[in-house]
């Protein structure tokens, strides 16, 4: 049986209360062997832990805190993330990023946390979980800004152009994370996906968002990764299993799983 890692699920959001145990029974039938569970902010933390710790052999949990969460406590939620950091094994810093879609308010403050969690992660030898939205050229200006450090993780969500895929390479050891938005005919990322190398994908859901064709318009889950990368195999024109064994080493790789 192919073996996939969804690198990208919040399996713990309030959306899977009622059926947590049936999506994780669904999740393991289609191969699903590994979920990675990025952090969010303080008030995700502990029910993140609590599903992780549930399931290690199955869930690895992350710390971070991500752009839309910053706000005007942004300075109690990074201490969190800092001080929780080393107190056990996470598998990332993440989710971080830029995101000037919701809200630019704290652009500013949202530049400065990602350029110390940058930095954490440095410290840490951690990979990092980045989330981009319409905020390319800031997430390159914080790099510039922390060049020297080694970089490394995953490019979360993934739909810009090959040009961005290639930038992104050149500031790091990056993956960029694929999802349901590949199987959407206008999102056009069928474009770059036909040049990006598969050495640099990693499979994600983003559950319960961003749900893949056929099951558009319901909430997502990690069974259904399976077709994420029966598009992608499509998409490249190689085996479907070649996805899955490419991009499950590339996981395990990249997260020391």
């Amino acid at each position: 049986m192919m073996e996939f890692i969804d690198t990208h699920a919040h399996l713990y959001d309030d959306a899977f209360s009622d059926d947590i145990l049936q999506v994780i029974q669904r999740m393991e039938e289609a191969g699903v062997v590994h979920c990675i569970l990025p952090g969010i902010d303080i008030s995700a933390y502990d029910a993140m832990i609590l599903l992780s710790d549930s399931r290690p052999d199955l869930f690895s949990p992350c710390i971070g805190l991500h752009p839309t969460s910053v706000g005007e406590d942004w300075e109690r939620e990074l201490a969190f993330v800092k001080e929780h950091a080393s107190e056990r094994r996470f598998a990332a810093i993440g989710e971080i990023g830029i995101d000037k879609y919701w809200s630019t308010e704290y652009l500013g403050q949202q530049m400065r946390i990602f350029a110390e969690q940058l930095e954490l992660a440095a410290e840490l030898d951690l990979p990092v979980i980045i989330h981009l939205r319409n905020s390319t050229e800031e997430i390159f200006k914080v790099f510039s800004e922390v060049r020297g450090i080694p970089l490394k993780g995953v490019f979360h969500a993934f739909s810009g152009s090959y040009e961005t895929y290639q930038r992104i390479l050149r500031h790091g050891d990056f993956k960029i994370g694929i999802g349901g938005v590949s199987t959407y005919k206008n999102a056009g990322l069928a474009v770059t996906l036909e040049k990006v190398s598969i050495d640099d994908i990693v499979l994600e859901t983003d559950s319960p968002w961003l749900t893949p064709v056929p099951f558009r318009g319901k909430r997502n889950e990690s069974s259904y990764l399976i077709h994420i990368a029966a598009n992608i195999a499509a998409i490249q024109g190689i085996p479907m299993e070649t996805v899955a064994t490419i991009t499950t080493n590339n996981a395990r790789k990249l997260f020391s799983l």
